[in-house]
């Protein structure tokens, strides 16, 4: 069977079975367990799946990882499991010291529906601080199946992961620091595209300029992006289904204006780990989220009149905005990262029950 197709099973028996399932221990039964499956390893074969291997860290003795995975009698992967309710990147440091203890080259911290994959690629037999790649079950991208189908006992090829893993930082980092840009223009974004053809000195007044017009310049190369884009896909629908489909009345006008903002991966992020926590008093498909120029909405049965949070992500600074004392009593408070939003979590609730 497709691995995309066994992921998508997996995903509807988590979500059908989590609110039964109460401790660590049931969560890798449930969960963690035919996802090894999945990979074509036979949990049962202790020789292949070792469960509770030992790890002895320096005078610490008995420490132990959840499963640690063989391919060809050679430790490939550990994988530490924590229960679905807990945040799957919370405990890193927990996998960091088994790690090269383990000796195999990658690393697995999971909940069950969020598998975060380490390796070493800043330093050897040290694992990274951030995952090289996450799989989550409720948002399964084809590119992210690729990347699994190489952690699969038949396909299995270190040197193919490796190379992938690298890729995966960078282009992260790049896009990140693109993105950026795309919302605030530094000086140096700036003075490296005016350059080229302003020859002359760059004031302080010529800077603000010349920012506003790279941020017009950038975001309108985008949206023309994205027009074209949406109007050949309009026209090969158009070619498929013609004489086909009955005409429509009120067809698109593709010289409507283009949306003046872009919704960015950090926003989707940032909305999957509000909705994660309000998943706990609320079904998933109340919670909704719009985006708009100023910030990234997110409310409850897609009503504007009852906003459950909002994302301030478009300047360097991250703020996420929160509602408990009231839908006209907004509080922005800074994020360091995005893990932050876990702290909020009762004020979140609260949110939601004032409704």
């Amino acid at each position: 069977m497709d691995l995309k197709i066994k992921l998508q099973q997996l995903y509807e028996r988590v979500d059908s079975l989590k609110d039964q399932i109460n401790t660590e221990e049931a969560t890798k039964n449930a969960f963690v367990l035919p996802f090894i499956q999945i990979l074509g390893y036979d949990i049962f074969n202790p020789t292949e799946v070792i469960p509770e291997f030992i790890c002895d860290i320096g005078t610490k003795k008995g420490e132990k990882v959840d499963y640690v995975i063989k391919n060809n009698n050679q430790p490939i992967l550990i994988i530490e499991c924590k229960h679905w309710k807990e945040n799957a990147d919370a405990h890193n440091s927990q996998l960091h010291r088994y790690y090269h203890v383990a000796k195999a080259r990658f690393g697995v911290l999971t909940n069950g529906h969020i598998y975060n994959f380490y390796t070493d690629l800043e330093q050897p037999n040290i694992m990274d601080e951030k995952p090289f790649f996450t799989l989550n079950l409720n948002d399964i991208k084809d590119s992210s199946v690729k990347i699994l189908g190489k952690f699969t006992k038949t396909d299995y090829n270190l040197e193919s992961i490796l190379d992938s893993a690298e890729a995966l930082k960078y282009i992260k980092a790049i896009r990140k620091e693109f993105e950026k840009e795309v919302a605030e223009a530094s000086d140096e974004f700036v003075k490296l595209l005016v350059n080229k053809f302003f020859d002359k000195p760059l004031t302080a007044s010529r800077m603000v300029t010349f920012r506003e017009y790279t941020k017009k310049a950038v975001s309108n190369s985008i949206n023309d992006s994205i027009s074209l884009r949406l109007k050949s896909a309009l026209n090969i629908n158009e070619n498929i289904t013609k004489d086909k489909i009955p005409a429509i009345e009120n067809p698109i006008d593709l010289n409507n204006e283009i949306p003046k903002y872009i919704t960015t991966d950090e926003e989707l992020e940032g909305f999957q780990i509000v909705k994660a926590i309000l998943r706990e008093k609320i079904a998933a498909e109340r919670i909704a989220f719009r985006d708009t120029q100023s910030y990234f909405g997110i409310l409850l049965d897609d009503n504007n009149r009852k906003p459950l949070a909002r994302l301030h992500f478009n300047s360097s600074n991250k703020y996420i905005e929160l509602f408990h004392n009231g839908k006209d009593l907004g509080e922005k408070i800074l994020l360091n990262s995005l893990d932050g939003i876990y702290n909020y979590r009762e004020q979140l609730h609260t949110t939601f029950e004032n409704y």
